[in-house]
């Protein structure tokens, strides 16, 4: 994730929801997923109530409104897309049901 990205909490909030999803994809979470995900938390330097519902997302999947593609600004569509991306891969294992879902994501986005 590049320091020129400015994001505000709700929109690092969102990221951090769709990153949670996309490591449920598959419907586990593994340790490198997880580890990702805590990772890029970190570098957002989340507050503690975002970093709380990122560990809940861990456990029980976010809602579906949490990840409405439609409420991602245009500005942050590539954003959302790499990172999700590098969600995906970050286990070393690409899921079919995680290329599904990145796909309609960008298909969504597009």
């Amino acid at each position: 994730m590049s320091k020129q990205t400015t994001l505000s909490p709700d929109d690092k909030l969102r990221l951090m929801g769709f990153l949670c999803s996309f490591a449920w994809a598959d419907l586990e979470v593994r340790h490198k997923e997880r580890s990702f995900v805590l990772r890029v938390a970190h570098k957002l330097e989340l507050d503690a109530a975002q970093k709380d519902q990122v560990e809940e997302w861990l456990r029980v999947p976010p809602a579906p409104e949490v990840v409405d593609p439609a409420r991602i600004p245009l500005s942050q569509r590539k954003l959302v897309l790499d990172m999700a991306k590098a969600m995906i891969a970050a286990d070393g294992e690409i899921a079919g049901e995680e290329e599904e879902t990145f796909a309609l994501l960008e298909a969504l986005l597009a």
